[in-house]
């Protein structure tokens, strides 16, 4: 194999900046690869703009068909994202014979077992390292890297828009909306950021890790999310007053036949290594049995180290051919089948809680005794200012509970007329 031929599906930021890449370095990509990589056709619904590109030497097309059924094109990159029609797209090259790359989160989540099965029908190749975390090479880990390890925890920072927004909440002095206005202004949120900011974009991804780990089709409805829009400054004040910092974590976690899948806000130790992760930057934590526990670090998205995780895609894909290495497959088995997932409700952890309150004699001890009645024992406990004419915060650290107690002694705590709004809460991860 002398050269290989790519049709790129989509002409956005990502796509711009890889076909950019590939030209600028082709000589030192042939001299790494030993096989000439050439981009046949680009395709994307805006014509002219490809045509005002300058792109010499390159079909250029509106219709992804032209790619798909070209007999001459050997990969498929896929950069146009969403649902429909990327996944048409992606099922129609794989049946086509064409191997395929793609960075494409939201679809993956959806219907990764769908298009898996597809590629090992056809004996081709599915690629999807650009999917989760950018630059870092997270996918290739566990799928050769980790592989004789049985994976039994999983903890990401994998949204660069909410870890921007919670750094800077947490360095500045920031609001949210002050934050969030911020990373706008600095590229890191879009127009509209509630798919960041909401938790569902960690979503996608974690839905992408776990399945591969653990070899089962996961879907979004089996991850618990909750977002940081609700997260107060007096909570990141106070959590730090504990010693902890406050980040949005995707947590996988397995035990006894279970799986726990959930994204949302936790707290963690300062000295913890996650803790200290800045800005847009993510970072996997993975414990393995034979490893032991790992760190990925890096930037998880952009144009820049998307291109990089599709570029080394193809290069992984050029070596599984010369290896004769014809197809690498993934086969995921509903969820039930090894593993069954865990209520979200049974999960125990340690809480932070806190509650607005006036300041009335026995409001304390009131609390305490709902907390108590819920089998909820108390770590710590600080009361602020003292004011018997406003609300002033309670704020409470528990041992390990329910996640199903908790739920129910907050709604109870609400409904006390001492308490002027419903409390905070989020949980501790150590």
């Amino acid at each position: 194999m002398n050269k290989i031929n790519l049709g790129i599906i989509g002409y956005g930021q990502i796509g711009k900046k890889l076909i950019s890449v590939l030209l600028k370095k082709k000589s030192e990509l042939k001299r790494k690869m030993g096989v000439d990589v050439n981009i046949d056709s680009i395709c994307d619904i805006d014509l002219a703009k490809l045509q005002k590109a300058g792109l010499k030497g390159i079909n250029l097309c509106r219709d992804a068909k032209e790619i798909i059924k070209n007999k001459d094109i050997d990969v498929v990159i896929e950069l146009i994202g969403g649902i429909h029609p990327a996944k048409d797209f992606i099922l129609s090259a794989l049946k086509n014979k064409k191997h395929v790359i793609t960075a494409n989160k939201a679809l993956l989540s959806q219907s990764l077992a769908e298009i898996c099965k597809v590629a090992n029908e056809n004996n081709v190749n599915m690629y999807f390292e650009a999917s989760v975390a950018g630059g870092i090479p997270i996918i290739k880990s566990l799928r050769e890297g980790l592989v004789a390890n049985d994976i039994q925890e999983i903890f990401a920072i994998i949204n660069g828009t909410c870890n921007f927004i919670l750094s800077e909440m947490a360095w500045d002095n920031s609001d949210f909306k002050k934050a969030l206005e911020k990373a706008r202004k600095e590229g890191y949120a879009e127009a509209d950021p509630s798919l960041d900011i909401d938790g569902w974009d960690s979503a996608h991804k974690l839905a992408i890790l776990s399945s591969l780990v653990y070899s089962m089709d996961v879907k979004l409805k089996d991850i618990y999310v909750e977002g940081i829009h609700n997260i107060d400054p007096l909570d990141i004040k106070y959590s730090q007053e504990f010693g902890y910092s406050l980040k949005l974590l995707a947590i996988a976690k397995k035990a006894k036949g279970k799986l726990r899948l959930s994204v949302h806000p936790a707290l963690l130790p300062k000295e913890y290594l996650l803790s200290q992760v800045r800005g847009s930057f993510n970072a996997i934590y993975i414990k393995g049995d034979l490893v032991g526990k790992m760190i990925f670090y890096g930037r998880g998205a952009g144009p820049h180290p998307t291109s990089s995780a599709i570029i080394s895609d193809l290069i992984n894909l050029v070596v599984d051919l010369k290896r004769d290495v014809n197809f690498k497959k993934i086969e995921l088995k509903p969820s039930g089948e090894k593993l069954s997932v865990q209520d979200f409700q049974d999960v125990s952890c340690r809480y932070y809680l806190r509650i607005m309150a006036l300041d009335q004699p026995g409001a304390l001890s009131t609390i305490s005794g709902i907390l108590g009645s819920h089998k909820i024992s108390i770590a710590s406990v600080i009361q602020k200012e003292r004011h018997q004419e406003k609300a002033v915060p309670i704020v409470m650290l528990t041992h390990h509970a329910l996640e199903k107690d908790m739920q129910k002694a907050v709604r109870e705590i609400h409904q006390l007329s001492f308490v002027k709004k419903k409390p905070d809460l989020i949980r501790i991860q150590t």
